[in-house]
């Protein structure tokens, strides 16, 4: 209706300027909204209050004028104008009720375009280290990365899914040597306990991984003795000494077992990792189009193709024996490291690569959803595209706020941290999903586990889901009663629907298509949810008002009619946030 009324008015703008005999443009949108009050109708347009000072009017003159020049349409009943200029609309009963056909024609596709013509997004989303469980923090992520791609390519765009495995670097040796320091002791072959080196990874996983390798029945990996008395002390007060012990640890390992053993080791350790991941998020409903190895990258030759790249363009310098890229000039707040003196190349050289490879392969638009606190990364991450691309319109970056769990217990913990799967488990897949999302992305979210739990209206989730098998309820109770419906009929019957109760649900439907856009344009699948919320409130205030069931035929077939099409409108809104909509509750 939205944009039926903007045509509407940008007509009546377009005839007045031209009868004034004017150079002044008409604006490049025109702004409708709907009324916040029903007495003030249903839409309200501002566009007297935008153009009375460029056409030198006064607004309410200008309102009265653009009213005059309005073309007929069935869509308006009446209009008035109110306060300084504002014109309110109100819409015909018969304008909203045809949005109940239209649900019914589109079923599944209602307020969605699959085309894909709205260009091409690659959505990189979670991309944990291979190095332990993710947290409640990855979760978050992968709520909200795996809802807002559902929600892009259900407005238009052709979406990719894709997920990072930083398998490379020194990160991995870490996993490797905490595996193996685990699973010397864990096999009860040395003298006494190895000491776990305080920077390794300290979690109960890890001796998981450590038995599960043992169990392999593999002893490549288990040497006869261990001399470790010239590792340097460990200190966990300070960090750099500790940091000289962990890395006398890696290469002890690869000394001992040799360069083949000890990449089999690692490789275990993470795959074993990956499996996880994949197990949780398989659960969770995430799927993803692919997995991109950094080691892969590496090993292809990519990541040294992108360095030569910036050699070439004379964006690299070195000093302190280092390889440093001037992002500076780009836009960074200073220049990063590329290659470290040690000859290892850092994180971000790798990184810069691989967002170059996911441009080359066709893909307009990059939208990497990361934790807040790589907030200072995304400068550098920009400069390496605008450096060996050109392009500073390539990278779209969502940062997800932190996650505190409050008010309940979990059952288990692994670690010294709450699993991602362990609150699965605690709350259901469409609890966790539905809770994640009804905050902005860029707001902290405490997540309420009792509230989560719980079969009540307090609970968003319940609440719209039980709206939904609320209605699936009404129509098991007129089979029962051996009522016959049939939808065609029912069409011919919507003018029945005139209560107020009817009307907002009606014009609640009606938004549903506007706000799956928005929640696109804005990278904003929170308010999918309010607006789903908002959708099943009307529905149950709707249901507590009236009877659905009753004798008159016709108002029975129309209001049945209504909720059909609210409980379809509800499954295609729960299904781009990938919570289920339930028959029965």
């Amino acid at each position: 209706m939205k944009q039926q009324l903007q045509a509407l008015f940008r007509q009546a703008i377009e005839s007045l300027i031209a009868d004034l005999g004017v150079d002044t443009p008409p604006p490049e949108t025109v702004q409708i909204d709907e009324a916040k009050d029903p007495k003030f109708g249903d839409f309200a347009c501002n566009l007297a209050m935008i153009m009375a000072k460029p056409l030198r009017m006064p607004p309410r003159k200008l309102a009265q004028a653009l009213v005059e020049k309005l073309p007929d349409s069935a869509l308006v009943d009446r209009i008035e104008i109110a306060g300084p200029g504002f014109i309110n609309v109100f819409v015909t009963a018969a304008a909203q009720q045809q949005i109940v056909p239209t649900i019914f024609a589109q079923g599944e596709d209602y307020g969605h375009d699959r085309s894909g013509t709205r260009g091409s997004i690659l959505v990189e989303f979670v991309s944990a280290n291979p190095t332990g469980p993710m947290h409640v923090g990855h979760g978050r992520q992968a709520a909200y990365g795996d809802a807002l791609a559902n929600i892009l390519a259900a407005a238009g765009w052709t979406v990719q899914r894709e997920y990072y495995i930083n398998d490379a670097g020194r990160q991995v040796d870490v996993l490797a040597v905490s595996v193996w320091v685990r699973t010397l002791n864990c096999s009860g072959r040395l003298p006494a306990p190895l000491a776990i080196p305080s920077r390794g990874y300290p979690a109960d996983y890890v001796e998981q991984v450590a038995e599960r390798l043992l169990a392999t029945g593999n002893e490549q990996w288990l040497p006869a003795a261990l001399d470790v008395s010239d590792l340097p002390p460990d200190d966990a007060s300070d960090k750099a000494q500790a940091e000289r012990h962990l890395d006398a640890w890696i290469r002890k390992a690869k000394a001992t077992l040799g360069e083949s053993a000890y990449a089999e080791l690692r490789d275990y350790a993470i795959r074993d990792q990956l499996a996880h991941i994949h197990q949780t998020l398989d659960r969770f409903g995430v799927r993803y189009d692919r997995w991109y190895s950094e080691r892969m990258l590496v090993e292809s030759g990519a990541a040294a193709k992108a360095l030569d790249s910036l050699r070439d363009s004379g964006h690299v310098y070195e000093q302190d024996g280092a390889l440093w890229f001037a992002t500076e000039k780009f836009g960074d707040e200073k220049d990063r490291v590329l290659i470290k003196a040690d000859g290892a190349a850092t994180y971000f050289a790798n990184d810069l690569a691989y967002h170059v490879d996911k441009l080359a392969r066709g893909h307009k638009t990059l939208l990497d959803v990361w934790g807040a606190d790589h907030h200072g990364y995304i400068a550098r991450v920009r400069a390496a595209i605008k450096a060996l691309t050109g392009r500073d319109d390539a990278l779209n970056v969502q940062l997800i706020q932190f996650v505190t769990l409050s008010s309940g217990r979990m059952g288990k913990r692994s670690g010294n941290f709450v699993t991602f799967e362990e609150l699965i488990r605690e709350v259901g897949v469409d609890a966790t999903r539905f809770f994640y999302l009804m905050r902005s992305n860029e707001q902290h979210l405490e997540f309420d586990l009792e509230l989560a739990r719980s079969q009540s209206n307090d609970n968003p989730v319940y609440y719209v889901q039980y709206a939904h098998a609320r209605i699936r309820s009404v129509f098991r109770q007129a089979a029962e009663r051996g009522i016959e419906w049939n939808r065609e009929q029912a069409l011919g019957k919507l003018e029945r629907l005139t209560e107020t109760h009817e009307k907002a649900l009606l014009a609640a439907l009606a938004r549903y298509p506007e706000v799956v856009n928005n929640c696109a344009l804005n990278s904003a699948p929170h308010t999918l949810t309010h607006y789903l919320r908002d959708t099943a409130d009307a529905l149950h205030s709707y249901y507590n008002a009236h009877a659905f069931l009753v004798d008159d035929a016709d108002l029975r077939d129309a209001r049945l009619a209504l909720v059909d099409a609210t409980g379809q409108v509800l499954r295609n809104g729960l299904g781009l946030i990938g919570v289920a909509a339930p028959e029965k509750m």
